[in-house]
């Protein structure tokens, strides 16, 4: 390796540990022993335009291990990404330089970090979307995908999914480097795994190679042999050295220690001072790029543009023999959802909303070409299928088709799809059991954070699955879900509304959407697919307004609509005037005007009825209101036995409206 690339490297290496111990927290020793490979590869191989980081075409770096953000500022700071300012405020109220990296793609930041496992995941999504793309309107839009990860990102188990989905699928787009530095937080690799990875990735059909992680040469070598495969994803085994060039006070070196992970320098038992001066650097002023490296820097922007420049005037050229192919292409990264005649989807009356659903996807398929569905072993379920028949499923090399066979991960295909929506170009939606939601949540939460839309769609919305038992009956999940900020969480409550919820999810640019289904029969309470507006848009609204005075109103959701609606007619009978509200999204609800609010939901006394628990209802209920559903776990038994022990039923709606205008 060149002087001037280690140097290039060791001045990361001193911006890292000097962020880290400014703000007297933060991670030292990854990003020390990272600096080699992410400077190689922004240097030497990954296509980007500087003066536009969000340029469609460029390679995507996504950094799984967050905590190695300091790694990430360092770099894009010699890029003149960040300001020096930037980097000395790390972890600091109003900085751009967060403990763990937040979306930011203009600084080169492609994804915000969660648990580990997760950014390299959304990669793998990424990936999956370009080749989607490129298989639409050929190599001219094609690029690579590098993908960082720690040891803590290879034992979290959503690696596993990750890697066998992306061999199977033959991601060759895809160069992983795995940063094998042997030492975790609180103990060294070797003290809780004994697997041998290598061998792992190989059986998921990736090509491994293993390398000394810091050294230069070997970097360049792996990353051209992993450009150069083309039929398999690549995993580089970097064996690096943690907190490569600390020392202790007495100058002796103090590297590959526990200690270096999570911590300052002077904390874990190195020394600042010597370490920066070891490293070439000033230790009483450490914030510095040193001028061969400022050169250096300034010459690969230079010539980064310049590559930029020239395949963007190379598209050009393709754009104008491809008109046709350009301007769809064009669209496709708008991220918007085509015009669609939502009228002509024929929806069967009385039907579950799962079906519904179905419905619509089979509607969707062909029409809105810019959409990838994915499916974690249930599409003939969860009826996606409708939208696999009509568009075909990936396989290995071969992305001509919009359906992921995820398998049975829904972790990884969650994040899959988040992924996909921040490569961007696609509208994505993935598909399970409303029970395994929980599996999800790590990626909702992420999505939500990043402002990323995706649409997550579970069937099997409640206890009405009966006899599959409370393992499979969600109760707590729609309370659990509303309580993320930024996730729109719709339960639709029939046909009509099913549609309505779907046109308004993709159609959301800013937040991901869920739709909670039903597997049993509803009635249709609605006339038509279209009216006036898109009635679920509001997020409530009257459904049925009585004669005269309201006495009490219906508040419900999904299939307790039908329920409410039920009641309505036998509390009509008695001479008592019923008000029913449909509330499909609190969220929707909750941005509306307080004086339409106010309207819906009225003075009279309410009642809300949804099968589920009652957390979060009490934003719409007063202390003297009722509310009907679950109050612990269901069980197992025929839907109608469930309906009666639980009390979620027409006659206990009556009872509780009676009682509430005979007391009030």
């Amino acid at each position: 390796m060149s002087n001037l690339s280690l140097r290039c490297a060791d001045n990361i290496r001193i911006l890292a540990a000097s962020m880290v111990e400014k703000a007297k927290s933060g991670h030292p020793g990854g990003p020390m022993g990272g600096a080699d490979f992410v400077h190689v590869l922004y240097t030497d191989f990954l296509n980007y335009d500087p003066t536009d980081m969000a340029w469609p075409l460029r390679d995507r770096f996504f950094l799984d291990a967050g905590h190695m953000s300091a790694m990430l500022y360092a770099q894009q700071t010699l890029l003149g990404k960040y300001s020096m300012d930037d980097i000395q405020n790390f972890r600091q109220w109003g900085s751009p330089t967060p403990g763990h990296p937040e979306l930011d793609v203009q600084r080169g930041i492609e994804n915000t970090s969660g648990p580990l496992g997760l950014g390299h995941t959304f990669g793998v999504g990424a990936a999956i979307a370009e080749r989607f793309l490129a298989a639409r309107f050929g190599e001219t839009v094609a690029h690579k995908t590098y993908l960082y990860i720690s040891d803590g990102g290879v034992q979290e188990e959503i690696s596993q999914s990750a890697g066998r989905i992306a061999g199977h699928l033959g991601l060759g787009n895809i160069v992983m480097f795995y940063d094998a530095n042997d030492i975790q937080l609180s103990t060294e690799v070797n003290d809780v795994t004994s697997e041998d990875t290598a061998k792992k990735y190989e059986a998921w059909g990736w090509q491994v190679l293993s390398i000394p992680g810091n050294d230069h040469d070997a970097i360049r070598s792996a990353i051209k042999a992993g450009l150069a495969e083309t039929e398999r994803p690549t995993l580089i085994i970097g064996k690096t050295l943690m907190g490569l060039g600390t020392r202790k006070a007495d100058g002796s070196m103090f590297e590959g220690e526990v200690e270096l992970h999570g911590q300052p320098l002077t904390g874990a038992g190195g020394s600042f001072e010597k370490t920066v001066e070891g490293l070439g650097g000033d230790s009483a002023k450490p914030f510095q790029i040193f001028p061969d490296v400022a050169e250096r820097y300034a010459a690969v922007v230079e010539q980064k543009t310049a590559a930029a420049k020239k395949r963007k005037a190379a598209f050009k050229i393709w754009a104008k023999e491809n008109p046709a192919l350009a301007e769809k292409f064009a669209f496709f990264l708008t991220g918007k959802l085509p015009e669609i005649n939502w009228q002509d989807i024929q929806i069967k009356a009385n039907d579950a909303t799962r079906n519904a659903s179905g419905a619509v996807l089979g509607y969707l398929a062909g029409r809105v070409e810019n959409m990838i569905v994915s499916s974690a072993d249930l599409a003939n379920s969860d009826k996606t299928e409708n939208f696999l028949k009509k568009t075909g499923a990936f396989k290995r090399n071969d992305f001509s088709g919009a359906f992921l066979q995820a398998g049975v991960s829904e972790l990884t295909m969650a994040a899959m799809a988040v992924g996909m929506s921040l490569h961007g170009g696609v509208l994505p939606a993935c598909a399970t059991f409303f029970a395994f939601s929980d599996y999800m949540k790590p990626a909702m939460r992420v999505a939500a954070l990043m402002e990323t839309p995706v649409v997550f769609l579970w069937t099997h919305d409640a206890f009405r699955v009966g006899e599959d038992g409370p393992t499979h009956q969600p109760v707590e999940h729609m309370a659990a879900l509303r309580a993320i900020p930024g996730l729109n969480v719709f339960r639709p409550a029939e046909g009509v509304e099913t549609a309505e919820c779907w046109e308004l999810a993709l159609s959301a640019t800013g937040t991901p959407s869920i739709l909670a289904l039903t597997r049993q029969a509803v009635p249709n309470l609605r006339a038509s697919t279209t009216g006036p507006e898109n009635m679920c848009a509001r997020g409530g609204y009257v459904l049925r307004e009585p004669e005269g005075k309201r006495a009490v109103t219906l508040i419900a959701t999904g299939s307790e609509l039908g329920l409410a609606a039920e009641a309505a007619d036998a509390l009509a009978k008695d001479g008592i005037a019923a008000a029913v509200v449909s509330m499909p999204s609190f969220e929707l609800f909750r941005k509306q005007t307080d004086r339409y609010r106010a309207g819906v939901l009225g003075e009279a006394p309410r009642i809300a009825i949804e099968a589920g628990v009652v957390q979060g209802w009490h934003e719409w209920l007063r202390h003297t209101d009722r509310f009907i559903g679950m109050t612990g776990f269901g069980a197992s038994a025929p839907a109608p036995k469930l309906y009666e022990h639980f009390g979620i039923t027409t006659a206990k709606v009556v009872e509780a409206a009676k009682g509430l205008v005979t007391t009030r």
